[in-house]
């Protein structure tokens, strides 16, 4: 999946305006215009259509954590310069407060039935031997597992 796609599907599912985003980038001690912000969420073949880079994600995901959590004292974490699934996985896990039988149920949702084990290996360090890549289809099928549970009546 592509980071605008994440940022899109994210937005649309907790049903966010432009004031909201704006605040959650604020949180995570990023300032972004409504026209940066605008480009970020298009469709990718508008003209005016641009990608967000993986740093610019990772200051999303750390200010949604904080919108959802609350700000921590102290230094806030810093935005990773490069991003793989399994840490949007991970940050949306920790922003919403998700146990292992809560992401389960999650990816149910979106007919896809995973074990306890194959999810805890998403979240192992790379150069463990458990470790597994987490695909897009994961992804994609935990953010509309995400859909179903936080908006019901959508498609």
């Amino acid at each position: 999946m592509n980071n605008n796609d994440v940022i899109r599907r994210v937005r649309y599912i907790f049903d966010y305006g432009d004031d909201t985003m704006m605040e959650i980038f604020a949180l995570a001690d990023y300032e972004v215009n409504r026209e940066t912000l605008s480009n970020w969420l298009k469709k990718d073949d508008d003209p005016n259509f641009v990608g967000i880079y993986d740093k610019d994600l990772a200051r999303f995901l750390n200010g949604f954590i904080a919108y959802k959590r609350g700000k921590k004292e102290g230094e806030q974490p810093k935005p990773e310069k490069t991003l793989n699934n399994n840490i949007i996985l991970n940050k949306l896990r920790i922003a919403l407060s998700l146990r292992s039988e809560d992401m389960l149920e999650i990816l149910a949702l979106a007919n896809l039935r995973i074990s306890k084990h194959e999810l805890s290996a998403f979240f192992r360090k790379p150069h463990q031997n458990q470790y597994r890549l987490c695909k897009d289809q994961i992804l994609r099928n935990f953010l509309h597992g995400l859909q179903i549970k936080y908006r019901p009546n959508s498609k």
